[in-house]
């Protein structure tokens, strides 16, 4: 039997560095601090959630981990995707705030191709200072409404 309801809201973000990752997310991209604590002596853990969403991020360095669980390697997380109703304007504020993205690029029938495209097929891509891969896709309405 499947639970009532489980929802994402946190996918960790290997970093090596957590001050140079909050600043990318935070001025780079937009995404709101929620949280900064250092909950046991060299232990830091940085919460960030992007504009509009339900799931965050979490940035940390020396978590310890339960036994039979590893941490990731910085650079080793691809393919988080976000979605925007208005992919020209959130391209431009990611350049706005930094970003190294990508131009708009949308996939059909021939494959992957510079410009515009439809709705879903449309996507900007970059990654932050360690490498993790992102892509932003274009939605055609916001998500309250799908």
């Amino acid at each position: 039997m499947a639970p009532t309801e489980l929802t994402l809201e946190l996918i960790n973000v290997p970093v090596s560095d957590v001050d140079r990752a909050k600043r990318f997310y935070e001025e780079g991209c937009g995404f709101t601090v929620d949280l900064d604590m250092e909950p046991a002596p060299g232990v830091r853990m940085v919460q960030l959630t992007p504009p509009g969403s339900r799931c965050s991020i979490s940035l940390s360095s020396n978590l310890p981990l339960p036994a039979g669980q590893s941490t990731s390697e910085p650079g080793s997380v691809h393919g988080l995707q976000l979605c925007s109703t208005d992919l020209a304007a959130t391209r431009a504020a990611l350049v706005a705030g930094g970003v190294e993205v990508s131009e708009v690029m949308h996939v059909g029938a021939k494959g992957w191709a510079a410009g515009p495209g439809g709705e879903w097929n449309s996507f900007v891509f970059f990654r932050d200072p360690d490498g993790n891969g992102w892509a932003v896709q274009e939605a055609p309405k916001p998500l309250a409404e799908r």
